[in-house]
């Protein structure tokens, strides 16, 4: 039985993976020539971190993560720590480590592990059909691809989507812009095994460590979507919207480098309930597109590969009725984080000045319990416990 997987992201190479191991045929068939991942580096959390030791890719995973021991919130302006507390109750808890990794390292690894040579690059899908028994897409160049079943894991911009809901969906600006990239880890600017984050006026600045002796950094500010910033005046604009900060953020600031630094208007895009149509199923950001503000986009990507998996595997009524019961099981799981993400997103960003005030007020008692619970909630959501 052969599954076409559309989108050779972390979504689709996860899905592709879980699939062969499944003992499915797979074809992958991706719309670049090269993947360039959006997006300099990614929280992989537990609950992805299980999806990932599942497919066989444990030892490989522990090699690209930064060892994140430790989390803590400090005053933008000032410098001072509001509140630190030790990793350690939320690994006891749910069994197994955080790892920020760069994403394109991720890639590279997903690639590799599934074979970079079976994968069908600058194939873009333009349409897809279905009938009794199998499904055909369309690709830019003419070319096609036919399956017993097909797997849309193309993004926050799915052309697929559209098929499968008969519907366009606009994607929701969330608030804020996000500039994100690597730097040598520099310990005058935040601990090397620790998860950072300066916060003030609804902005935040965060690093986290990953592997080779480098920090993922991020910075965000609530802004007006549309304006006219680029790389060309990336680090005014920084010194601009974090002016009087504290000197560990200057420093920042004046590290990194303007041309490998992203700069991301963020969205997402109204949870909705219908991933599949027939034999064609939406997975990833193309059935769930989510704000960064919880680190659970690509987590939620890999736990839909595993569910994916191990329904079909699992379940013999055929194809379109394993489809529909990954649908059931991912349907209420996928709103559950995207609006998480979103709550959490208008407290950080100050969408009501107030209660982002009695948050930043709050974090002074902070002693890691609320905070880690919620962590833990979220994980232990996943479909591997």
């Amino acid at each position: 039985m052969k599954a076409i997987v559309i989108g050779g992201g972390i979504g689709g190479m996860s899905a592709a993976i879980a699939l062969d191991r499944a003992g499915f045929e797979t074809a992958v068939f991706e719309a670049v020539k090269e993947i360039k991942p959006v997006g300099a580096a990614i929280s992989i959390w537990p609950n992805g971190v299980k999806c990932l030791n599942l497919l066989g890719m444990r030892e490989k995973l522990r090699a690209l993560g930064g060892n994140m021991a430790s989390m803590a919130y400090n005053d933008g302006h000032t410098g001072a720590t509001l509140t630190r507390f030790s990793m350690t109750p939320l690994v006891q808890q749910v069994g197994e480590f955080p790892y920020p990794v760069a994403r394109a390292e991720l890639q590279a690894m997903l690639l590799d592990h599934y074979g970079r040579e079976r994968v069908s690059f600058a194939k873009r899908v333009v349409r897809v059909e279905q009938h009794n028994d199998g499904v055909t897409a369309w690709f830019e160049d003419g070319t096609q691809a036919s399956g017993d079943f097909l797997i849309a894991a193309d993004g926050t911009h799915s052309v697929i989507r559209r098929y499968v809901l008969g519907e366009t969906l606009e994607r929701r600006y969330a608030g804020y812009v996000n500039w994100n990239g690597l730097v040598t880890r520099d310990e005058s600017i935040a601990p090397a095994d620790q998860w950072t984050t300066f916060v003030g006026e609804g902005k935040r600045v965060s690093l986290m460590p990953v592997s080779d002796n480098r920090f993922y950094f991020f910075f965000d500010v609530p802004l007006p979507k549309g304006l006219a910033e680029d790389r060309a005046t990336l680090k005014s604009d920084l010194q601009n919207y974090f002016s009087g900060w504290a000197e560990p953020v200057q420093k920042l600031i004046a590290a990194i480098n303007p041309d490998t630094t992203n700069r991301v208007e963020i969205h997402d895009i109204e949870p909705f309930s219908e991933f599949v149509k027939g034999r064609v199923a939406l997975l990833g950001d193309a059935a769930h597109s989510t704000t960064p503000d919880i680190g659970q986009g690509g987590c939620a990507a890999m736990e839909d590969a595993v569910v994916l998996a191990s329904t079909l595997a699992s379940h013999s009524l055929g194809i379109e009725d394993a489809l529909l019961r990954y649908q059931a099981r991912r349907v209420d799981r996928v709103k559950d984080l995207v609006l998480k993400a979103r709550k959490r997103c208008d407290v950080t960003h100050a969408k009501d000045p107030e209660v982002t005030a009695a948050w930043y007020q709050a974090l002074k008692s902070e002693t890691g319990e609320r905070v880690l619970a919620g962590m833990c909630d979220t994980i232990e959501g996943g479909p591997l416990g």
